[in-house]
């Protein structure tokens, strides 16, 4: 058997005390780093604490804004979408380093990190819709490659074991009016730096109807698929096309749902459990265990063998009503994995 490494997505709830609000202005006047490396720092190690091997840092930002903010700022600019080496920075790659260099310090090695960056599709949309123009697109790609390449080269307590190409609308959205081609074009030109560097290279995808699309991109080498909500998703995949393009699966094998998974718990006690949050903990103790990990990796597995290289929550945790419901989540991740080994 590979190792399966556990991995996680990146977003988080906010600690205690901590407003959507507050965070939004911190990030766009950077007048507060203090406290926001903190808030981030603390998170991270949260996630590190739960056992998380190859943790993402902690997402609080739109993932549309916190790229485009940059590449649309003129001081960072080369061009029209086309960001400078140099402003290609994720902040929180920096505030993240103390609880890296933590982890170096008790382990006598480097912790590997999964690094989240918007696609240049999902970029594209959102500046521009229903429109298809190639030549932008692929600039929106080198944007994205040079963060990438930012985040592997400029990292000091940590290395980038992953960095995750962030494409949702792939496989959704009815606007896309990119051929496949143009599409696996952009994609290359997004990872290139990446895979040559050394990190595996992650399509987070929300439906794998197309996930061929990242298969036959070359410098794309994993394919995540939120299997645990949707386990009718790994029906989808072909295990010879993984094995003749030489692509793994990033599975996910919890539920991160948490708005359907609570409305269960509404049913069963005619209640809001949003608002009675001791009901919510049967979430963890009932539903998504240890033991319901390990029979949706089994499930996994059995279907593609060695393809499966990365297991984690199906998507982020930012909707997860505390930090500490979240951790708890993780945790069960963590001894699932460990009870299917």
């Amino acid at each position: 058997m590979t190792e399966l490494i556990f991995d996680e997505i990146g977003s988080y709830p906010l600690p205690e005390g901590v407003t959507k609000e507050w965070l939004a202005h911190a990030f766009s006047t950077r007048e507060e780093d203090e406290q926001l490396f903190s808030v981030i720092n603390n998170t991270f190690q949260k996630k590190i604490d739960a056992e998380v091997q190859v943790p993402n840092y902690p997402q609080f930002q739109d993932m549309n804004q916190q790229f485009l903010s940059i590449i649309n700022d003129e001081e960072c600019s080369d061009g029209p979408y086309d960001v400078k080496e140099d402003c290609a920075k994720i902040l929180e790659l920096e505030a993240i380093e103390p609880a890296a260099k933590k982890y170096r310090e008790e382990h006598g090695e480097k912790l590997g990190i999964r690094v989240c960056i918007t696609g240049p599709l999902e970029l594209y949309l959102k500046e521009f819709g229903s429109t298809e123009y190639t030549d932008i697109l692929n600039l929106l790609a080198s944007s994205v490659d040079k963060f990438a390449k930012k985040a592997i080269e400029s990292a000091k307590n940590f290395y980038v074991k992953t960095i995750s190409i962030d494409e949702p609308s792939i496989g959704i959205n009815p606007q896309i009016m990119f051929s496949d081609s143009e599409l696996i074009e952009a994609l290359t030109i997004a990872s290139q730096s990446a895979n040559k560097l050394g990190a595996d290279v992650e399509i987070h995808l929300h439906s794998p109807i197309h996930y061929h699309l990242a298969a036959r991109t070359p410098s794309i080498n994993v394919i995540g698929v939120e299997s645990a909500a949707n386990p009718d998703y790994l029906e989808l995949i072909d295990k010879k096309l993984l094995e003749d393009t030489d692509s793994y699966l990033r599975v996910g094998v919890a539920r991160t749902d948490v708005f359907n998974l609570a409305a269960v718990l509404n049913e069963k006690y005619n209640t809001n459990v949003w608002k009675d949050l001791d009901k919510f903990e049967e979430i963890i103790t009932d539903l998504e265990t240890p033991e319901t990990v390990s029979k949706r990796l089994e499930n996994a597995y059995s279907k593609f063998g060695d393809r499966v290289k990365y297991v984690g929550p199906d998507c982020g945790l930012g909707s997860w009503p505390t930090q500490e419901m979240a951790s708890r989540l993780l945790n069960n991740v963590a001894r699932g994995i460990a009870d299917f080994k």
